[in-house]
Parts: C-alpha cells; structure tokens; sequence
C-alpha cells in the first residue's frame, strides 16, 4: 500500500472578494479560508449539543458506506433517526450512518439566523443550505457533483479531511460511467495501486477542515472526505460559469440520471456490476494498462 500523491491546499486567514474571485474562482483554484465564519452567531454556537436541542426531535435521513445497488433509488436514505439519537450515537462510538445532503434550515428556521451569505464575489443559490453530518471516520466516497457548482464547504465541530482532484484527473480515478462516483471500492485513505495502478499517476490535493474553516471547491471537482472527528458541515453553492460545464449539469440532471435509474430498473444489479467492470476497462485501456 502506497499513499496518493497529495499536495497541501493553499490556506489564507481572510480574502478579499476581487482577490478571491480573481486568484481562485477564475482560475478555478481551491483554497480554505480560516476565519471567513469567526463574525457568524454559528462560529460560537454550532456544535453537535446546539444541534441536539433545537433540532432534536426531528427524524432525519442516514446514510452508510454500502455499495450502491439497483434497488436503492437516487440518494435514497438506508436508515431514518431521530437527530438526538443520531447525535449520541455520534458522540458515543465511531459510525457509518452519514447525513447527507439535508435541509435541515427548513425544519429549524432559526439555524438560519446562525449563518451570514458571504460576499466574495460569487453569486450564490439562495436556497436552505444544505447540512451534511458523519461520525468518527465515517466516508463520503470520492464523487462530483451533479450540477458542477462551485462549493463554499464550511465544517463545524471537529475535523474533517478532505481530497480533491481537478476534473483533468478523471482518467486516472475509476470513473463509473453514467454516474459521478469511482469504484466504490477503493480505499483513497490507503489505495492498493497493484490492484488500482492507474491511481499512481494521480495529483491530488488535501486539507484537514476545523471548526469554521471553509473549503471552496471549483466545478466539477472530485472530493473525498472522511470525518476524523465527529462533526458536520453546510455547502453554499454557486452555478457553474464555463459553458462547457452548465452544458455537462444540464446533461447530467436531465439525461443521465434519468437513463441510469431507468437501467437500474429494467436490468437490477447486472447492471450496476456492468458499470464497475466498465470502470475499470475504461481507465487501464486509455492508459495503456493491462485490463
């Protein structure tokens, strides 16, 4: 086992917008910015306690690291829990069980008040933002998003380290044709590059998010991230700005997604074990590797 070839993201305490936008968004460069949240009620007041008592008998949606099936619909939740629960399950013991992709704002309005919409040069959707929580070393398997935005990734309670690739990175990851994941069974904590050669010529980047830090993420960029604490985080988003990548979201939203549920349905698990072969044809043959 051999660890990926992973280079520090570049880090600034604060930013002003022309900067931001210029250095890193038209650029399309990642950076975290430290102190961006120090003047929100939520730098103070967010952590998994605050979250237990305002939100606590809410039943929330739980997800876990098995392998993607035909029978579970897009982002279908495996498990449903009260948030108390699932908060205590969190601070006793390390767990699977994710909450992904949550709009959490719209049960508990309040939260909103916690948050302050950044002006630094991006226009943001101005939806609920979306809540993600995980426990001691639960996984978000490496995927990108579906409507190639660009991500404002703010982690409160804990740490949390995250890998990225740039999209010109795709060759070499194990892409699963018609979805916006990697072989689902690849350790990118440990990777095994006998079994996953390609892998040795990736160039990733990392970085190892505290409470308040925020990770901006350009278009189209793969992330995986794993808890190391027990903690969570909120996503701001932004449309993407290149033609070529509002032409690939609309592709995915309206034609792909629609077509991988469809085959889901009609031939099961065949395939789903069709699209991991698929993977790995794909990779070693542009790269010239043994299949």
């Amino acid at each position: 086992m051999m660890p990926l070839h992973l280079t520090e993201i570049e880090r600034v305490k604060t930013i002003s917008k022309k900067d931001f936008y210029n250095k890193y968004v038209k650029r399309q460069k990642p950076l975290v910015i430290e102190q961006l949240t120090q003047d929100w009620p939520a730098f103070e007041k967010w952590n998994l306690n605050y979250i237990k008592e305002i939100a606590g008998d809410k039943t929330v949606p739980l997800y876990d690291d098995r392998p993607v099936s035909h029978k579970d619909g897009f982002n279908e939740a495996h498990a449903k829990m009260k948030m108390a629960d699932y908060i205590d399950l969190l601070q006793s013991k390390p767990t699977n069980y994710r909450i992904f992709l949550y709009n959490l704002m719209k049960e508990v309005p309040s939260l909103h008040k916690d948050f302050k919409w950044p002006d630094i040069g991006l226009k943001l959707v101005k939806q609920l933002p979306m809540l993600f929580f995980g426990g001691e070393n639960s996984k978000v398997f490496i995927h990108y998003d579906i409507d190639y935005s660009n991500i404002l990734h703010f982690h409160f309670n804990g740490k949390k380290r995250c890998i990225l690739f740039e999209p010109d990175q795709t060759p070499y990851l194990y892409k699963v044709p018609h979805a916006l994941i990697s072989r689902e069974d690849i350790d990118f904590d440990n990777p095994d590059f006998d079994k996953w050669p390609a892998l040795q010529y990736t160039e990733g980047l990392v970085t190892e998010l505290n409470h308040g830090e925020m990770l901006y993420m350009p278009e189209g960029y793969w992330h995986y991230m794993k808890y190391v604490t027990p903690g969570f985080s909120m996503s701001l988003r932004a449309f993407p700005t290149r033609l070529i990548n509002i032409s690939k979201a609309v592709y995915n939203i309206f034609i792909m997604r629609n077509f991988d549920n469809l085959m889901r349905k009609y031939k099961g698990q065949s395939w789903i074990d069709y699209k991991n072969k698929q993977a790995i044809i794909n990779t070693h043959k542009n790269l010239n590797l043994p299949v």
